[in-house]
């Protein structure tokens, strides 16, 4: 090449040069930013409803949890759900590396003794509302975010129709909203009875979405919806199997849950049903993609706690992909007891399992023993894992199992848990020790006439008025009024603040005390229990009670009665519970009452309760 060229091609290189590096520089500088977030928009179809994520139709396919994220995408889905945002950001460039989105669930406090929040106090719903503004600002623009979850069940589980909790909510979306114009609000409620879409309707033009959590009802979801002519389109936001509430029961009262393969079949119920081709549906999150102790240590998670999956990953798998994974969970074709489920201590239990595998791999069972889950609450709260009894255990293998009754009075269950190396199937069996009346550990003797309130003071009461109930902020109780009293010179106020929901006191020895402690009155010899009561305007009606506690607790009640529905005259009238053939060797929750929302407040009066 003659020089005169070369020379002439150094500015040419030198230019080349200089793009190239500006353009190295550019995108080191362009990895450095912020991503952008991507626009959704809820828009209304020819008879439907539809998201657009970055102007492309987006349908929902996810699941609500934090973990196994790569096997959530692989499984087909796209998106995952949160009921909190405590630091969220490494979930959110996680989900975004694989190709997922994530409502984002804002936490708005429900009203419970837990949460010590009330949607009457201002300075309560201001303080709500800052933490959705900041936690808006802080995660607005990440390209991860598919939509606001405001709030989750904070409505309530009866009416579900306070004006004040709905206002609230409609201020958390309009200061979403405000400040990200990118992405749509929707509030999540279970289920949608009673007042719920009516007030949704009424009370929250700024949210976009309805989420439902629906269990039992999941599949037939979407016509009930319908029914209630909606305006806006919904989410269904959990949906599995039956819920424990939902579910047959023994006649111990302990639910009984369907084996991992009928689980995984309700959830294709559900998603055929209410969420596929249904015009209002945007989609759905499948409840729970990972585990959890919450009324078994088995009933809702996908996953067992070592991570191993279950039949209903392959279900969501194959309705997510439209292809089923190629190495699939075993199943489990029965479980059950051979004979009967009550029994005395050291008493054996014969169960049998049959279960296979679809590819013929050997297939190997684990059995454990474990007691039944006392304490239980609404709303997914925190429960105990309970241990497991491999004493109880004689004998066991791949079809049968041997169980010895534990010496404990209370409920049990026997899991199977069925694997192959790459997948299990999970089943339980509830059985019940059962004491004889003779074997039950007595209360403290008592004399009678023995009274729960005579006065107040009166060293003559007894019990303690410390279990309440229900909707416990609307409960309140005057031990001393001296208005009007049956018996001077005070009685018992009892009321009930507000207008729906349920609430409720019992008088409990020991205080606070729900079948976990020993304790109680031995009160052999009383034949009646009784007690004056009035309304304060008449008509409220109230039920009245004893020995609330069930077999299924640890330290239950030896006798229970009642009277349900009382309706109160404004005067005072004796009434009466029948104790003729009760077994009152052990009274631990000695009297209490209920109410039911009346459609306003109610107060009435108790007085001279007394086991005669």
């Amino acid at each position: 090449m003659a020089i005169n060229q070369i020379c002439k091609m150094k500015p040419v290189r030198s230019a080349l040069k200089l793009t190239l590096a500006l353009c190295l520089g550019w995108l080191a500088f362009a990895a450095q930013l912020p991503a952008a977030p991507v626009k959704v928009e809820l828009i209304n179809t020819n008879g439907g409803w539809q998201l657009l994520r970055g102007g492309k139709p987006y349908f929902i396919k996810g699941a609500g949890g934090n973990v196994h994220l790569d096997l959530m995408a692989a499984s087909g889905a796209n998106s995952l759900r949160t009921w909190g945002a405590d630091n969220l950001t490494p979930l959110l460039d996680q989900a975004q590396k694989l190709g997922l989105t994530v409502t984002v669930g804002i936490w708005l406090h429900h009203e419970n003794d837990t949460e010590k929040f009330s949607y009457d106090n201002p300075e309560m719903l201001k303080q709500q509302l800052e933490v959705v503004r900041q936690t808006v600002l802080h995660y607005k623009d990440h390209p991860a975010v598919l939509m606001w979850g405001i709030g989750n069940e904070m409505e309530g589980y009866a009416s579900g129709d306070n004006p004040k909790i709905w206002n609230n909510v409609n201020d958390a979306a309009k200061i979403a909203k405000e400040l990200d114009p990118n992405h749509p609000t929707m509030t999540v409620i279970a289920e949608i009875g009673a007042g719920r879409i009516p007030s949704i309707d009424k009370f929250c033009p700024d949210i976009d979405i309805v989420g439902i959590n629906s269990y039992a009802g999941s599949a037939s979801l979407f016509s009930r919806y319908a029914a209630l002519n909606p305006l806006k389109p919904y989410v269904i936001t959990e949906f599995g199997p039956p819920g424990a509430w939902e579910s047959a029961k023994t006649s111990w009262g302990a639910p009984l849950e369907p084996t991992s393969p009928e689980k995984a079949d309700h959830y294709r119920q559900a998603y055929l049903g209410s969420i596929l081709n249904q015009p209002w549906c945007l989609g759905s999150y499948a409840f729970l993609w990972g585990h959890k102790q919450e009324s078994t240590a088995t009933w809702y998670g996908m996953f067992l706690p070592d991570g191993t999956k279950v039949n209903a990953v392959d279900t969501m798998t194959e309705l997510w992909s439209g292809t089923p994974p190629k190495d699939l969970c075993p199943a489990i074709k029965q479980l059950k007891i051979e004979g009967v489920d009550e029994v005395k201590p050291g008493q054996t239990i014969e169960v049998s399992l049959k279960a296979s595998d679809p590819a013929e791999r050997p297939i190997t069972v684990r059995w454990v023993v474990r007691p039944e889950q006392t304490k239980t609450d609404i709303g997914g709260k925190e429960e105990p894992v309970l241990p497991e009894l491999p004493a109880a255990i004689i004998t066991s293998d791949n079809e049968h199992c041997t169980v010895s009754a534990p010496k404990e009075e209370g409920g049990y269950r026997i899991f199977a848990y069925v694997t192959n190396g790459v997948g299990a199937s999970v089943g339980n069996v509830p059985f019940h020790v059962h004491l004889k009346d003779d074997e039950i550990a007595p209360g403290k003797t008592a004399s009678l006439p023995f009274y729960i309130y005579k006065n107040r003071p009166s060293a003559e009461n007894h019990y303690v008025a410390s279990g309440y109930m229900g909707k416990t902020s609307a409960i309140k109780l005057n031990e001393a009024w001296q208005d009007n009293p049956h018996s001077a010179p005070t009685c018992l106020q009892c009321q009930y603040t507000d207008s729906s929901e349920w609430g409720g006191i019992i008088w409990q020895d020991p205080v606070n005390d729900w079948g976990d402690r020993a304790g109680g009155w031995n009160l052999t010899g009383a034949t009646k229990l009784v007690f004056w009561a009035r309304g304060e305007k008449g008509g409220e009606v109230v039920a009245f009670k004893f020995g609330v506690l069930g077999r299924e607790k640890k330290f239950f009640d030896s006798a229970s009665g009642g009277l349900d529905g009382v309706t109160l005259t404004p005067e005072w009238k004796e009434y009466t519970i029948d104790l003729t053939g009760k077994n009152l060797v052990r009274i631990k929750s000695g009297f209490g009452w209920s109410v039911a929302g009346q459609g306003a407040p109610l107060t009435f009066y108790l007085d001279d309760i007394r086991f005669e």
